[in-house]
Protein backbone atom coordinates (compact mmCIF):
# COMPACT_ATOMS: atom_id res chain seq x y z
CA UNK A 1 0.00 0.00 0.00
CA UNK A 2 1.46 3.53 -0.79
CA UNK A 3 1.43 5.93 1.82
CA UNK A 4 -0.60 8.80 2.54
CA UNK A 5 1.02 11.76 4.48
CA UNK A 6 -1.61 13.88 6.37
CA UNK A 7 -0.20 17.88 6.39
CA UNK A 8 -1.39 19.88 9.00
CA UNK A 9 -0.98 23.08 8.58
CA UNK A 10 -0.44 23.12 4.76
CA UNK A 11 -0.97 26.47 4.09
CA UNK A 12 0.80 27.95 6.98
CA UNK A 13 4.61 28.90 6.17
CA UNK A 14 6.62 25.60 6.95
CA UNK A 15 3.28 23.27 6.06
CA UNK A 16 3.54 24.66 2.86
CA UNK A 17 7.29 24.26 1.86
CA UNK A 18 6.65 20.75 3.38
CA UNK A 19 3.71 20.04 0.94
CA UNK A 20 5.13 21.34 -2.06
CA UNK A 21 8.01 18.75 -1.26
CA UNK A 22 6.52 15.82 -0.65
CA UNK A 23 4.37 16.28 -3.47
CA UNK A 24 7.63 16.56 -5.64
CA UNK A 25 9.14 13.32 -4.44
CA UNK A 26 5.69 11.73 -5.86
CA UNK A 27 3.99 11.36 -2.27
CA UNK A 28 0.35 11.17 -1.77
CA UNK A 29 -0.54 14.29 0.90
CA UNK A 30 -3.76 15.38 2.35
CA UNK A 31 -3.90 18.76 4.01
CA UNK A 32 -5.73 20.15 6.48
CA UNK A 33 -6.10 24.13 7.49
CA UNK A 34 -8.30 26.32 9.50
CA UNK A 35 -6.82 29.37 7.36
CA UNK A 36 -7.64 31.30 10.16
CA UNK A 37 -6.79 35.34 10.45
CA UNK A 38 -3.85 35.40 12.47
CA UNK A 39 -2.44 36.74 9.10
CA UNK A 40 -3.61 37.71 5.70
CA UNK A 41 -5.78 34.67 4.90
CA UNK A 42 -5.27 35.23 1.02
CA UNK A 43 -1.44 34.99 1.47
CA UNK A 44 -2.50 31.30 2.60
CA UNK A 45 -4.76 31.18 -0.37
CA UNK A 46 -1.83 31.77 -2.54
CA UNK A 47 0.55 29.31 -1.14
CA UNK A 48 -2.04 26.85 -1.72
CA UNK A 49 -2.50 27.78 -5.22
CA UNK A 50 0.99 27.12 -5.84
CA UNK A 51 0.55 23.25 -5.71
CA UNK A 52 -0.34 20.64 -7.95
CA UNK A 53 -4.06 20.82 -7.89
CA UNK A 54 -4.48 17.15 -9.44
CA UNK A 55 -5.67 14.80 -6.70
CA UNK A 56 -4.88 17.10 -3.82
CA UNK A 57 -7.30 17.32 -0.96
CA UNK A 58 -7.31 20.42 1.44
CA UNK A 59 -9.79 20.36 4.57
CA UNK A 60 -10.25 23.50 5.34
CA UNK A 61 -10.71 22.53 9.31
CA UNK A 62 -9.80 23.26 12.77
CA UNK A 63 -7.28 20.51 14.41
CA UNK A 64 -9.28 21.77 17.77
CA UNK A 65 -12.36 19.88 16.21
CA UNK A 66 -11.44 16.19 17.57
CA UNK A 67 -15.26 14.74 15.44
CA UNK A 68 -13.96 16.67 12.09
CA UNK A 69 -10.37 15.24 12.56
CA UNK A 70 -11.07 11.90 13.01
CA UNK A 71 -13.87 11.70 10.15
CA UNK A 72 -11.15 12.92 7.85
CA UNK A 73 -8.30 11.01 9.08
CA UNK A 74 -11.29 8.05 8.88
CA UNK A 75 -12.01 8.63 5.51
CA UNK A 76 -8.55 8.58 4.14
CA UNK A 77 -5.92 6.27 3.81
CA UNK A 78 -3.60 8.27 5.78
CA UNK A 79 -0.07 6.22 7.12
CA UNK A 80 1.33 8.98 8.73
CA UNK A 81 0.88 12.86 10.05
CA UNK A 82 3.25 15.75 9.72
CA UNK A 83 1.94 18.10 12.76
CA UNK A 84 2.94 21.77 11.30
CA UNK A 85 -0.52 23.38 12.20
CA UNK A 86 -0.21 25.43 15.54
CA UNK A 87 -1.33 28.87 16.20
CA UNK A 88 2.22 30.92 16.25
CA UNK A 89 3.46 34.00 17.81
CA UNK A 90 5.46 34.54 21.24
CA UNK A 91 4.12 38.24 21.77
CA UNK A 92 0.93 37.64 20.55
CA UNK A 93 0.31 34.35 22.95
CA UNK A 94 0.44 36.86 25.85
CA UNK A 95 -2.96 38.76 24.65
CA UNK A 96 -4.72 35.41 23.78
CA UNK A 97 -3.66 32.56 25.75
CA UNK A 98 -6.73 30.42 24.78
CA UNK A 99 -6.14 30.30 21.08
CA UNK A 100 -2.62 28.91 22.03
CA UNK A 101 -4.30 26.08 24.48
CA UNK A 102 -6.88 25.33 22.02
CA UNK A 103 -4.56 24.98 18.95
CA UNK A 104 -1.52 23.53 20.36
CA UNK A 105 -2.19 21.52 23.56
CA UNK A 106 -5.74 20.18 22.50
CA UNK A 107 -5.12 20.20 18.58
CA UNK A 108 -2.11 18.17 18.86
CA UNK A 109 -3.71 15.79 21.60
CA UNK A 110 -6.37 15.64 19.22
CA UNK A 111 -4.62 14.24 16.33
CA UNK A 112 -2.47 11.81 18.55
CA UNK A 113 -5.76 10.30 20.15
CA UNK A 114 -7.41 9.98 16.32
CA UNK A 115 -3.77 8.82 14.93
CA UNK A 116 -4.07 5.89 18.23
CA UNK A 117 -7.14 4.56 16.93
CA UNK A 118 -6.81 4.70 13.77
CA UNK A 119 -3.52 2.74 14.40
CA UNK A 120 -1.55 5.52 12.42
CA UNK A 121 2.22 4.98 14.23
CA UNK A 122 4.63 7.32 12.46
CA UNK A 123 4.08 10.80 13.96
CA UNK A 124 6.23 14.07 13.36
CA UNK A 125 5.51 17.02 15.27
CA UNK A 126 7.03 20.55 14.81
CA UNK A 127 8.11 22.66 18.07
CA UNK A 128 9.73 25.63 18.74
CA UNK A 129 13.57 26.90 20.42
CA UNK A 130 10.93 28.89 22.25
CA UNK A 131 10.89 26.09 25.01
CA UNK A 132 14.58 26.62 25.81
CA UNK A 133 13.15 29.92 27.52
CA UNK A 134 16.51 32.27 28.54
CA UNK A 135 18.48 29.25 29.32
CA UNK A 136 22.34 30.20 29.93
CA UNK A 137 24.14 27.93 28.89
CA UNK A 138 24.69 27.83 24.68
CA UNK A 139 24.36 26.53 22.38
CA UNK A 140 20.83 24.81 23.40
CA UNK A 141 21.03 21.16 23.28
CA UNK A 142 17.84 18.44 23.37
CA UNK A 143 19.38 17.32 26.64
CA UNK A 144 19.42 20.52 28.34
CA UNK A 145 16.41 21.67 31.11
CA UNK A 146 12.63 23.43 29.28
CA UNK A 147 11.14 23.47 32.28
CA UNK A 148 10.99 27.31 32.36
CA UNK A 149 9.13 29.00 29.35
CA UNK A 150 8.80 32.45 29.44
CA UNK A 151 5.53 32.82 26.93
CA UNK A 152 2.57 30.57 26.74
CA UNK A 153 3.22 29.85 23.12
CA UNK A 154 6.68 28.01 24.79
CA UNK A 155 4.53 26.41 27.15
CA UNK A 156 2.04 25.06 24.57
CA UNK A 157 5.26 24.21 22.56
CA UNK A 158 6.27 22.26 25.87
CA UNK A 159 3.07 20.48 26.23
CA UNK A 160 2.90 19.21 23.09
CA UNK A 161 5.92 17.43 23.37
CA UNK A 162 4.87 15.65 26.69
CA UNK A 163 1.90 14.79 25.28
CA UNK A 164 3.47 13.26 21.78
CA UNK A 165 5.86 11.56 24.26
CA UNK A 166 3.16 10.08 26.40
CA UNK A 167 1.25 8.86 23.32
CA UNK A 168 4.59 6.65 21.67
CA UNK A 169 5.46 5.49 25.68
CA UNK A 170 1.51 4.48 25.87
CA UNK A 171 0.57 3.49 22.62
CA UNK A 172 3.78 2.70 20.65
CA UNK A 173 3.40 6.12 18.16
CA UNK A 174 6.73 6.47 16.67
CA UNK A 175 7.23 10.52 17.37
CA UNK A 176 9.82 12.81 16.18
CA UNK A 177 9.79 16.66 17.74
CA UNK A 178 11.32 19.34 15.64
CA UNK A 179 12.59 22.13 17.65
CA UNK A 180 12.42 25.08 14.75
CA UNK A 181 14.66 28.14 15.12
CA UNK A 182 13.40 30.99 13.55
CA UNK A 183 12.57 29.54 10.03
CA UNK A 184 12.63 32.39 7.62
CA UNK A 185 12.34 32.71 3.91
CA UNK A 186 10.11 33.00 0.54
CA UNK A 187 6.23 32.55 1.06
CA UNK A 188 7.46 33.73 4.81
CA UNK A 189 4.89 34.58 7.70
CA UNK A 190 3.96 38.56 7.97
CA UNK A 191 4.07 38.72 11.35
CA UNK A 192 7.82 37.79 11.54
CA UNK A 193 10.52 40.60 12.15
CA UNK A 194 11.95 40.32 8.01
CA UNK A 195 8.64 40.21 6.35
CA UNK A 196 7.67 43.23 8.67
CA UNK A 197 11.17 44.99 8.28
CA UNK A 198 11.50 44.07 4.88
CA UNK A 199 7.62 45.80 4.67
CA UNK A 200 8.55 48.85 6.49
CA UNK A 201 11.99 49.65 4.87
CA UNK A 202 10.61 49.34 1.85
CA UNK A 203 7.66 52.08 2.69
CA UNK A 204 9.73 54.45 4.13
CA UNK A 205 8.30 53.50 7.72
CA UNK A 206 9.66 53.26 10.93
CA UNK A 207 10.97 49.40 12.10
CA UNK A 208 10.78 48.58 16.13
CA UNK A 209 14.41 47.66 16.85
CA UNK A 210 13.51 45.52 20.67
CA UNK A 211 16.70 44.99 23.32
CA UNK A 212 18.34 47.81 20.87
CA UNK A 213 19.14 45.43 18.45
CA UNK A 214 21.26 43.33 20.53
CA UNK A 215 19.14 40.11 20.84
CA UNK A 216 20.45 37.58 19.04
CA UNK A 217 18.41 34.89 16.61
CA UNK A 218 19.55 31.76 14.77
CA UNK A 219 17.82 31.94 11.39
CA UNK A 220 17.58 29.04 9.55
CA UNK A 221 16.13 29.13 6.03
CA UNK A 222 13.33 27.11 4.92
CA UNK A 223 15.23 25.42 2.11
CA UNK A 224 17.42 23.83 5.00
CA UNK A 225 14.53 23.32 7.42
CA UNK A 226 12.21 21.52 4.89
CA UNK A 227 14.76 18.56 4.01
CA UNK A 228 14.87 17.87 7.99
CA UNK A 229 11.43 17.20 8.10
CA UNK A 230 10.89 14.88 5.31
CA UNK A 231 14.34 13.17 6.79
CA UNK A 232 12.04 13.02 10.10
CA UNK A 233 8.64 11.21 8.34
CA UNK A 234 11.39 8.32 6.40
CA UNK A 235 13.55 7.52 9.80
CA UNK A 236 10.21 6.74 12.37
CA UNK A 237 12.04 6.84 15.78
CA UNK A 238 10.50 5.71 18.76
CA UNK A 239 10.14 9.34 20.55
CA UNK A 240 13.23 12.13 19.81
CA UNK A 241 13.42 15.75 19.85
CA UNK A 242 16.00 17.71 17.43
CA UNK A 243 17.09 20.87 17.17
CA UNK A 244 16.36 22.60 13.88
CA UNK A 245 18.81 25.55 13.43
CA UNK A 246 21.87 26.89 11.52
CA UNK A 247 23.96 27.04 14.86
CA UNK A 248 24.81 30.88 14.08
CA UNK A 249 22.96 33.28 15.97
CA UNK A 250 23.26 36.20 14.17
CA UNK A 251 22.77 39.88 16.44
CA UNK A 252 19.50 41.70 15.35
CA UNK A 253 21.70 44.61 14.64
CA UNK A 254 24.11 43.12 11.87
CA UNK A 255 20.64 41.67 10.25
CA UNK A 256 19.08 44.53 9.61
CA UNK A 257 22.23 46.00 8.46
CA UNK A 258 21.85 42.49 5.91
CA UNK A 259 18.44 43.28 5.02
CA UNK A 260 19.49 47.20 4.10
CA UNK A 261 21.86 45.94 1.57
CA UNK A 262 19.45 43.68 -0.17
CA UNK A 263 16.99 46.34 -0.03
CA UNK A 264 19.54 49.09 -0.88
CA UNK A 265 17.60 51.60 1.52
CA UNK A 266 18.47 52.80 4.74
CA UNK A 267 16.36 51.46 7.75
CA UNK A 268 14.56 54.25 10.27
CA UNK A 269 15.05 52.35 13.44
CA UNK A 270 13.17 53.15 16.35
CA UNK A 271 15.37 51.92 19.65
CA UNK A 272 13.22 50.19 22.04
CA UNK A 273 13.48 48.04 25.13
CA UNK A 274 12.87 44.55 25.80
CA UNK A 275 9.37 43.02 25.21
CA UNK A 276 7.78 40.64 27.63
CA UNK A 277 8.02 37.25 26.62
CA UNK A 278 11.23 37.85 23.96
CA UNK A 279 14.40 35.66 25.16
CA UNK A 280 17.68 37.43 24.38
CA UNK A 281 18.94 35.13 22.18
CA UNK A 282 18.58 31.03 20.44
CA UNK A 283 21.44 29.36 19.02
CA UNK A 284 21.01 25.65 18.08
CA UNK A 285 23.40 22.59 18.50
CA UNK A 286 22.67 20.78 15.99
CA UNK A 287 24.70 18.06 16.27
CA UNK A 288 22.44 15.28 17.23
CA UNK A 289 20.33 16.54 13.80
CA UNK A 290 23.64 16.04 12.26
CA UNK A 291 24.33 12.66 13.05
CA UNK A 292 20.42 11.38 12.94
CA UNK A 293 18.47 13.39 10.66
CA UNK A 294 21.47 14.05 8.02
CA UNK A 295 20.80 17.88 8.94
CA UNK A 296 22.51 20.15 6.56
CA UNK A 297 21.90 23.42 7.20
CA UNK A 298 24.31 25.83 4.51
CA UNK A 299 22.35 28.89 3.28
CA UNK A 300 23.74 32.18 5.12
CA UNK A 301 21.93 34.77 6.27
CA UNK A 302 22.64 37.04 2.98
CA UNK A 303 21.97 34.69 1.12
CA UNK A 304 18.77 33.43 2.56
CA UNK A 305 17.65 37.18 2.94
CA UNK A 306 18.44 37.66 -0.87
CA UNK A 307 16.10 34.88 -1.94
CA UNK A 308 13.20 36.39 -0.01
CA UNK A 309 13.45 40.11 -1.47
CA UNK A 310 13.43 38.20 -4.43
CA UNK A 311 10.61 36.46 -3.54
CA UNK A 312 8.69 39.63 -1.84
CA UNK A 313 9.08 42.23 -4.77
CA UNK A 314 8.03 39.96 -6.84
CA UNK A 315 4.48 38.63 -4.95
CA UNK A 316 3.69 42.44 -4.25
CA UNK A 317 3.77 42.81 -7.86
CA UNK A 318 1.71 39.36 -8.85
CA UNK A 319 -0.24 38.48 -5.63
CA UNK A 320 -3.49 39.51 -7.38
CA UNK A 321 -2.92 36.57 -10.16
CA UNK A 322 -2.57 33.87 -7.78
CA UNK A 323 -6.37 33.27 -7.41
Amino acid sequence: MSETILVTGGAGFIGFHTSKKLLELGKNIIIIDNFNDYYNVKLKEDRIAQLPKKDLKVYNEDIADFKAISRIIKKNPITKICHLAAQAGVRYSLKNPFIYERSNVLGTLNLLEAAKQSEIKDFVLASSSSVYGNNKKIPFSEEDNVDNPISFYAATKKSAELIAHTYSHLYNINCTALRFFTVYGPWGRPDMSYYKFTQAITEGKKIPVYNYGKMKRDFTFIEDAVPAIITALERPFKYEIFNIGNSKPIELNYFIEVLENTLGKTAEKELMEDQQGDVKQTFADISKAKKMLNYKPKTSISEGLKEFVEWYKKYKVNSNKYK
